[in-house]
């Protein structure tokens, strides 16, 4: 996952433009957005099953986009369950277990508290510049929004997603919408984005919806109740060792 917190930074501010810029443009303007000594944010992840939905409350800790930790705080099942990211590693603490796990490999495609989203898509927080190379194809209106329709193409092929299709608010830069294709160029998952609001100076989103087009269901829908910028993070919430307490 991207690691879900930085799926939250979405746009990158900016004005309009006599001409059309390029597409490689449009990606760094994505990127500059999200570019932050650190980040706090509190979320709601309300997953939405065949037997019902049910919300997770969390709490994340980011430093650039190398180290974050994350804190399930509600309901009283998940309560104490943290993630640990430190560059490509993962770890996951249950309490129930009282065990830290390394999540790899296939483990990385696996399911996130039966969410629509993966472990993969938890860690995904590089530059989209540097993984993917961009094409504008087309133009549309979404949400009274005039957007490009961005296609990206892997660079190489250490992402989670081969291909991907963005729809970019022309005026805002931010995405408000996307596809996820495998190497196949088989749909995988798809991503909405509504309650786009001005903080700080960076345009936030507060509601996404993710759905994986292979699983039964409505898709998960992430909210962001808070974020805080370029705020001192304590070191050692960046520790295995933090997991535990």
């Amino acid at each position: 996952m991207k690691w879900i917190p930085c799926i939250v930074l979405l746009l990158a501010g900016g004005g309009l433009f006599a001409q059309q810029p390029t597409a490689d443009y449009i990606l760094q303007k994505i990127d500059d957005n999200q570019n932050a000594d650190s980040r706090i944010i509190s979320s709601r992840m309300i997953i939405h099953g065949r037997r019902g939905s049910r919300t997770i409350e969390s709490k994340s800790w980011i430093e650039g986009d190398e180290k974050s930790f994350t804190e399930y705080l509600a309901p009283a099942r998940e309560k104490g369950t943290k993630m640990l990211k430190l560059g490509d590693d993962l770890w996951t603490y249950s309490p129930s277990t009282d065990r830290i796990i390394r999540i790899s490999g296939h483990m990385l495609r696996q399911s996130v508290m039966g969410s629509d989203l993966s472990y993969e898509d938890m860690m995904e927080d590089h530059s989209l510049v540097e993984m993917y190379k961009a094409t504008i194809i087309g133009s549309e209106r979404i949400d009274d929004r005039d957007c490009w329709i961005i296609e990206l193409t892997a660079k190489n092929e250490e992402v989670a997603y081969y291909a991907r299709k963005i729809w970019v608010d022309r005026e805002r830069y931010n995405i408000l919408r996307e596809d996820r294709f495998g190497k196949s160029g088989r749909l995988l998952k798809t991503t909405t984005v509504s309650d786009v609001r001005m903080q700080d100076g960076r345009w936030v989103a507060g509601r996404i919806v993710f759905k994986d087009v292979l699983k039964n269901g409505e898709g998960t829908e992430f909210l962001v109740d808070s974020v805080e910028f370029n705020r001192d993070i304590p070191a050692y919430l960046f520790s295995k060792a933090a997991l535990k307490k």
